[in-house]
């Protein structure tokens, strides 16, 4: 008999409704008293009775070996306590493999019904039924594991649906939540206990366990380097599923898939990696695919919610970070907020180049990461301007302020060239309690960051609401009184900075743009990022552009003997104020009608978007100008949002290619191709083209292969004061015809900034 105990029978979908098959065998066996089944692995799926003993349990779990070894035999007889005879039949796939143990006990035999009968006869006799069973188990089978896979792929569908069904970062969102989403996404879709996600350039360390004993976060601290050091030599994602490794400190029972999280240039920044208990099933080229879309998925969502330079959030993300934390703080906590400004960083793009300025801005961005205390945030909110939400009191956010500054001072003095200075001035503020917008606490901020760069820079002031108008004073009004004082007192100076053909044929004539510097009270020099602002807010610029205007031609004309072949162009460039200026072009043909010079010496630059939004004007003042023989620039070409239907309308001879794509062409396909394109509509047109930003040698062997015509910027020659490159006029004059030796001719000249 069939001793009670507390197993009960379990099945699943596969081993439901097999009371039909056990029917069949006790109508061909009237002496069986129970139909047992289990599974290949000897664990209880089907009994026809309510429980099952042990003693049976452990018949089974006997018979098991040689089920496995003895492919050739379809089962045997075993014997239970009290002679109770057990017929083990073992049914196997197609593919031999065991995928049931099905077991018929019988009642004993008295002394006077003889001995059991045989297996062989009761297995013939069971034959039909047990394959109809067989048949029946891998139907079902096949069944299952359809009815998984559909269930996987759905999920799987489910998956892409919601990591691409709509944008994420920068759009209401700060990303630091689409990051959580995604790793929630690895536990439960790939069916991991640990997911974490390392981007270190961004200071990004997240992870997200699952299930009720996940693993030690410590094991991602173990791992975290070769995981790193794998993304950036495999750059595809790596199935873990042993770790081979003869270090007993790096041995661990865990599986890994490692997928590297890549920006959109292909450069690998950082790595996703998801963990599975060794016992867990293997990592599979499915996970691996879906691993690689979380990884696609957390770039981007990295690319629009950071900046790529620094590090730091977006200005976008910024301020949403900053509502959900604000509005999530108790009401009495205190914050402040942090505006800072980095001190004449065009000085170190004018003497540097702005490759220089660039790294500048990054090791900025890298230093307040790496300074910011626990619940801190930060942005590059613009150019090299920075800003901060801090968890503390305005004094200790000075503080923190004061030691920011003082890393930063530290940078300058550890670059190999003793030059450069590098420098920040910081404002903080309060931010009111109970408020949920960072808006007017941001701007108090930079009012003092503003008052601490009029007070000295490299220095850090606390708003104070007594210093309000001071502050305004000194942002709205003493710029412009400055700049009228300059002009008036002889303190502007003019540069010029070389544009130099790049070897393209026609095109033998170096340039030179002329640009425009101030001099303060100080005897200190200032680019027009200090003063353009102000000219422009306070109707300026057209008195700027007359200066410059007579200016040029006062000092090129005790040269027109020289200059009568025109050996050489200057470019002069106007604003749309001037534009819009009745009488300003009455005055430039008098000008230049009146110098006794060459028109053919001039050529005059307009922005693209000057141009479109004056375009009537624009388009009268460049056919005079063309029709006395000076040349005409549209600067900043490409930025614009209507040029190209304009650009056959205006007689233009020149297109000055943006630096903006220029600076990316080494790196970004799409700024390459538009330059390329650029060059080749110019080149369709019988137009010049000019590459701004020419900051290495390898920019310009790239943008001279593109078929720019002309190169400017740090590879090329520095702005040098106007008087400089007078004195190079009769080597100018000299040289028939000019090309690329003007640049062996003029060793000395570097870089510089545009005016």
């Amino acid at each position: 008999m069939i001793h009670p105990t507390t197993t009960t029978k379990d099945s699943g979908e596969a081993w439901d409704a097999l009371e039909p098959y056990a029917q069949v065998i006790r109508s061909l066996m009237p002496r069986a008293a129970a139909v047992v089944v289990f599974d290949g692995d000897g664990q209880l799926r089907w009994s026809s009775e309510t429980t099952t003993g042990p003693d049976l349990v452990g018949l089974i779990d006997e018979t098991l070996f040689a089920a496995r070894t003895d492919h050739a035999s379809p089962g045997t007889l075993r014997l239970l306590a009290g002679d109770v005879p057990v017929y083990v039949f073992w049914i196997r796939s197609n593919a031999g493999q065991l995928i049931a143990i099905v077991g018929v006990v019988c009642r004993a035999v008295g002394s006077a019904e003889g001995e059991h009968r045989p297996f062989s006869f009761v297995h013939s006799l069971l034959r039909p039924a047990l394959e109809c069973l067989r048949r029946e188990l891998i139907a079902r089978a096949a069944i299952d594991d359809l009815s998984n896979t559909v269930t996987t792929l759905d999920r799987d569908l489910a998956l892409l649906l919601a990591e691409f069904a709509g944008p994420r970062g920068g759009n209401g969102t700060d990303g630091a939540d689409d990051l959580k989403a995604i790793l929630q996404s690895a536990t439960e879709h790939l069916g991991c206990p640990l997911a974490a996600l390392i981007v270190p350039e961004k200071s990004i360390v997240q992870m997200r366990t699952h299930g009720e004993n996940p693993p030690d976060r410590q094991l991602v601290a173990r791992t975290h380097r070769q995981l790193l050091s794998m993304a950036q030599m495999r750059r595809e994602p790596v199935i873990i599923n042993q770790l081979q490794t003869g270090s007993a400190a790096l041995q661990m029972p865990y599986r890994i898939l490692s997928c590297p999280v890549r920006h959109a240039s292909g450069r690998v920044m950082g790595v996703l990696a998801v963990f599975r208990n060794e016992a867990a099933p293997a990592f599979t080229e499915r996970d691996a695919r879906l691993g690689d879309v979380l990884a696609r998925r957390a770039a981007a969502v990295i690319e629009s919610s950071f900046d790529a330079l620094s590090g730091l959030y977006t200005r976008p993300a910024f301020e949403q970070r900053a509502r959900a934390v604000l509005a999530g703080a108790d009401r009495n906590a205190r914050w402040s907020a942090l505006y800072i400004d980095s001190d004449q960083l065009h000085a170190i793009n004018d003497n540097f180049g702005m490759h220089v300025g660039d790294s500048v801005i990054g090791q900025i961005g890298e230093l307040i990461r790496r300074r910011l205390p626990p619940g801190a945030f930060a942005s590059r909110i613009s150019g090299d301007r920075f800003a901060i939400l801090l968890p503390s009191a305005p004094e200790d956010a000075a503080t923190f302020a004061d030691s920011l500054r003082e890393g930063v001072e530290r940078l300058g003095a550890a670059q190999d060239n003793s030059r450069l200075h590098v420098s920040i001035s910081i404002g903080v503020a309060p931010v009111e309690p109970g408020s949920v917008e960072l808006t007017h606490s941001l701007a108090a901020a930079e009012m003092a960051c503003k008052a601490a760069k009029d007070r000295g820079r490299n220095r850090v002031e606390v708003y104070q609401t007594a210093d309000v108008s001071i502050v305004r004073r000194f942002t709205d009004i003493n710029i412009a009184t400055r700049l009228r004082a300059a002009i008036e007192e002889g303190r502007m100076r003019l540069y010029a900075q070389l544009i130099l053909p790049l070897g393209t044929v026609g095109h033998d004539r170096p340039h030179y743009e002329i640009l425009l510097r101030m001099v303060d009270e100080d005897g200190e020099t200032f680019g027009p990022d200090r003063f353009l602002s102000a000219a422009n807010r306070y109707q300026l610029m057209p008195t700027l552009d007359r200066w410059v205007i007579e200016q040029t031609i006062a000092r090129l004309r005790p040269h027109r003997e020289l200059l009568a072949s025109a050996p050489a162009v200057f470019a002069i460039n106007f604003s749309g104020q001037s534009l819009n200026n009745e009488e300003f072009a009455d005055f430039l043909l008098e000008q230049i009608e009146g110098s006794g010079l060459p028109p053919e010496l001039f050529c005059f630059e307009l922005t693209e978007n000057a141009t479109i939004a004056n375009l009537a004007r624009a388009e009268v003042i460049m056919r005079r100008l063309r029709r006395i023989g000076c040349g005409i620039a549209l600067d900043d070409f490409g930025t614009g949002l209507s040029s190209l239907s304009y650009l056959r309308q205006l007689p233009v001879t020149m297109l000055k290619i943006d630096g903006s794509f220029v600076r990316d062409i080494l790196k970004d396909p799409r700024s390459e191709s538009m330059v390329h394109a650029i060059a080749q509509l110019a080149r369709a047109m019988s137009l010049a083209t000019v590459a701004e930003y020419v900051e290495t040698e390898e920019l310009r062997s790239r943008v001279a292969a593109l078929g720019v015509d002309y190169g400017q910027g740090f590879a090329i020659g520095r702005p040098l004061p106007f008087e400089e490159i007078m004195e190079e006029l009769p080597v100018l004059a000299a040289a028939s015809p000019v090309c690329c030796p003007v640049e062996e001719a003029l060793p000395q000249l570097r870089t510089g900034s545009a005016y």
